[in-house]
Parts: structure tokens; C-alpha cells; sequence
């Protein structure tokens, strides 16, 4: 830029003449040669401040951009790893087993998570993903802290799913600090495995059994793998026998869970059938639940009540309601229904809802079963029984039901005294749902949490 004038002082009253005063000033100040100089300086350093900064803005944006990608690959992998370990902890049932169906459940699992359009595991060129081995444990701390693991499947109880990823960057890649692969690698971890006892248990059996010791908070009185005849609480007549192979006859009652309400197989028949069949369902609520709880629930310290229709009679005589209910725990063995069974509604229909167990064995000893959990039943155990008056719920456990000698049918619906052999198990399968706080327990199932 020129920074000389052709103002000279000779001329300067006529320039003065044909501009303003303002004017002249400002022209005057702009042709000063020490202010022209100082303009051409500052302007300059603007540019070479651009050069500079030019590259640092995109850099940042880089870095923005780059880093988004990460938490969104983080993100993805980690909903893959917390699914699996769902997946998985839902199969520690306390069998030898379990760990192997455990491991087929989350690579089903990992086939519906996503990382960079391909399914967990799997991949393409630099957008990759590995699962690795999963890993059990036998207490939550061990998980949590990725201690000394391998449990054996019996003792199963958490498991730890740890899945990586990898993929280029966009902008990061020019850095040399990345490996010579040029890719981000992302690591997510998730431990799931049964929760704290539950104080409130829902899509549990309404079926009943009194504690044999009320002192004892573990077992209530039970023998882990010992085999028990229950039969229909009654009174009078020749009492039930004792089913071949079971150790002693204990009693249960239906606990009342009808549904008045019910637009879809409304009659109770159809009802017991299905809680039988399957566990309570997990909306039902009306006035004949206990007051600001579920149908599906059962709480710890509640009182309940004997289902009206099924009635404490005679020995040797049972409600159709308890024939019911042997036909819908039959169904966990088979599809086909018992003549005894042609009396509920639409039973055909019932039937082809609930699937059989994929193991229907006799077992003397629970970890040898193979099954998928169908035949397990988690029942209220109560401070006594009775046809008329209330009872306690003092906490639940778990019974593996046994098949009869000449199946099928498996469990006998016709069995006048509606009885059903079962191997106590204890409190190692997890319950579908429920809260495990408002009770103190020390011992009882628990549910599936992420506990990381």
C-alpha cells in the first residue's frame, strides 16, 4: 500500500475547501506515515495468526468429531455387553449345565446388538469386534473386582462379559501416537448375576407349603435334593400316601390369585391352569389382590388367604380347581393334555401356549438336571396352613418337579389327592421380577440384575 499523500500544506486550503473537516481529518490520519505503518504491521499478524490458528480449529473439530465416534462405539458395545450378561446370568440355575447355556444365550444375544452395522463379534475389514471368553463367579465381589473366577456351572452365579472394538479414525489417524493399525480401540465390560433376596416375588405359583421349622431362615425345615410327596391339604379319611421315591407327604393350598375381572379365560379352571402352567402373569391387579399389590406378587410378611374354590375337603377328594392345577404343572412336561384336563375351558388352546421343559428326567440330585427352568417352581412357604382363617408368608423357595413312574402323563391330574412329587432345591433360580427391599432376608431367590 502507498502510504504517501499529495496534500502539501500550499494546498491544503483548497483541499480543505472541497471536504468536509471530518473528512480531512480522517484522510489526514490514514496518510500519517507512522499510523500506515502500524496498519500494514497488525495486518500482517492477522494473517499469520490465521495461518496458525486455521489448523487448530480443525484440529479441535478433529478431536470433537473423533472423540463422539468414540463414545458412540463405547456406547454400542456397551448395551451388547450388558444384554449378554443378562442373557447369560438368566441361565445360572445352579446346575452343571448352566454355564454351557449360559454361553449359547449370549451368543444368541450378542446376534441382536450392533457395533458399526455389524453384530457383536463379527465384522468387516478395520470395523471390527471380539467377544471374549465369559467368566463366572461364585460371589458378586469377585465379579465386580475381576477376581480369581471359573466357578464350576453348580456354583455359578455372575458372570463378566467383556467385549472390544475396533475402528479407524477420522481425523486422528494422522497422529503418530496411534498404533501402525491406525485404529481406536474401545473396550466395555458388564457383570449381571442374581440380586439380594427378594422380599416381593412376582410370576411365582400360588401354591402354598408351611414351613417344617420356622427357625431355620435357609431352608425352613427342608433337605436340599431330598425328594417330598405334596399333596392337597384335607382333613379326615385315609390320609394321602407317600408318591414312590419321595421321602415324606407334605400338604399345600392354593393360595387365592382369581382373576373376576378377566376378559380372556375368565373362568378360574382356565386360570389355575395358566399359573401352573407358566407363574402368575405380571399385570393382573384387582380387589382381590392384597391392597397396592399386583396379582403376580407375593410380599414377605403379607397375609393371605385360601383360594375360595378350592376347598379343604375330605381326603381322597379334591376341588376341580386343585385338578387344575396339576394340569397346568403337567404342561411343563408335555404338550398333550390329560383326559383329566378336558374340563377346562378351552384347554386345547392353553396348552400350545406354554412349552414343555427341554429335559423331562427324573433326577435324584439337582445338578445333574439339564433342563431350561420349566419344572422349577418358586412357591410362598407360609407359617402355617390353614382352610379358613389367614396366613403368613414367611419367605420362598424352590422345588424341581419330579415325574410320576409311568408317564405320561408325567404328574397325574387325576390323582385324588392331588398330589405331585418335587426335589426341594432351595433359592437358586432367579425370579422373573421383584423388589428386594421393604423385608430382612438372609436367604431366598433373587432376581437377574446388572450389578456393573
Amino acid at each position: 500500500m502507498n502510504c504517501r499523500t499529495n496534500l502539501h500544506e500550499s494546498s491544503a486550503p483548497s483541499a480543505r475547501s472541497a471536504l468536509s473537516g471530518f473528512e480531512f481529518h480522517l484522510l489526514a490520519f490514514s496518510a500519517s506515515p507512522r499510523l500506515c505503518g502500524e496498519k500494514a504491521t497488525r495486518g500482517a499478524a492477522t494473517i499469520q495468526l490465521l495461518v496458525i490458528l486455521v489448523p487448530v480449529l480443525f484440529g479441535l473439530i478433529g478431536f470433537a468429531v473423533d472423540l463422539g465416534m468414540i463414545y458412540s462405539m463405547k456406547g454400542e458395545l456397551k448395551a451388547g455387553a450388558a444384554a449378554m450378561a443378562l442373557a447369560g446370568a438368566q441361565q445360572l440355575i445352579g446346575t452343571d449345565s448352566s454355564t454351557t447355556a449360559a454361553a449359547t444365550a449370549m451368543s444368541v444375544t450378542s446376534n441382536n446388538y450392533y457395533f458399526q452395522r455389524f453384530p457383536i463379534g463379527q465384522g468387516s475389514g478395520t470395523r471390527i469386534s471380539t467377544i471374549s471368553d465369559p467368566v463366572y463367579y461364585a460371589t458378586a465381589a469377585d465379579a465386580i473386582a475381576n477376581g480369581v473366577g471359573g466357578a464350576a456351572g453348580a456354583q455359578a452365579r455372575y458372570v463378566r462379559v467383556s467385549v472390544t472394538g475396533q475402528m479407524p479414525p477420522l481425523f486422528w489417524g494422522f497422529l503418530p501416537l496411534l498404533t501402525s493399525t491406525r485404529n481406536i480401540t474401545v473396550a466395555a465390560t458388564a457383570v449381571a448375576g442374581v440380586s439380594a433376596p427378594l422380599c416381593l416375588a412376582c410370576g411365582i405359583e400360588p401354591i402354598a407349603v408351611a414351613a417344617l421349622n420356622q427357625s431355620d431362615t435357609t431352608d425352613f425345615g427342608f433337605t436340599q435334593n431330598i425328594e417330598y410327596s405334596l399333596s392337597y391339604l384335607c382333613t379326615g379319611g385315609t390320609p394321602p400316601p407317600v408318591l414312590a421315591g419321595a421321602s415324606q407327604t407334605i400338604n399345600y393350598v392354593l393360595l387365592n390369585r382369581f382373576d373376576p375381572s378377566a376378559t380372556v379365560f375368565p373362568d378360574e379352571g382356565s386360570q389355575a391352569f395358566q399359573y401352573a402352567a407358566g407363574g402368575l402373569p405380571g399385570t393382573i391387579s384387582n380387589s382381590a389382590c392384597p391392597a397396592g399389590q399386583s396379582c403376580a406378587c407375593f410380599r414377605v410378611n403379607n397375609t393371605e388367604s385360601l383360594w375360595t374354590d378350592a376347598t379343604v375337603n375330605t381326603c381322597g377328594t379334591v376341588a376341580s380347581l386343585v385338578t387344575s392345577t396339576l394340569c397346568g404343572l403337567d404342561a411343563r412336561f408335555e404338550s398333550s393334555p390329560a383326559n383329566a384336563c378336558s374340563n377346562i375351558q378351552a384347554v386345547d388352546t392353553l396348552s400350545t401356549i406354554y412349552t414343555p421343559d427341554t429335559d423331562v428326567n427324573p433326577y435324584g440330585t439337582y445338578n445333574s438336571y439339564t433342563g431350561n427352568g420349566r419344572r422349577v417352581v418358586t412357591i410362598p412357604i407360609v407359617d402355617m396352613l390353614s382352610s379358613s382363617g389367614t396366613m403368613t408368608v414367611l419367605g420362598f423357595r424352590q422345588f424341581l418337579l419330579i415325574p410320576q413312574q409311568t408317564p405320561p402323563p408325567y404328574i397325574d391330574p387325576s390323582n385324588s389327592y392331588g398330589s405331585f412329587a418335587a426335589l426341594y432345591i432351595g433359592s437358586v433360580v432367579p425370579v422373573p421380577q421383584g423388589r428386594f427391599d421393604g423385608c430382612q432376608q438372609t436367604a431366598g431367590p433373587g432376581k437377574v440384575v446388572l450389578h456393573q
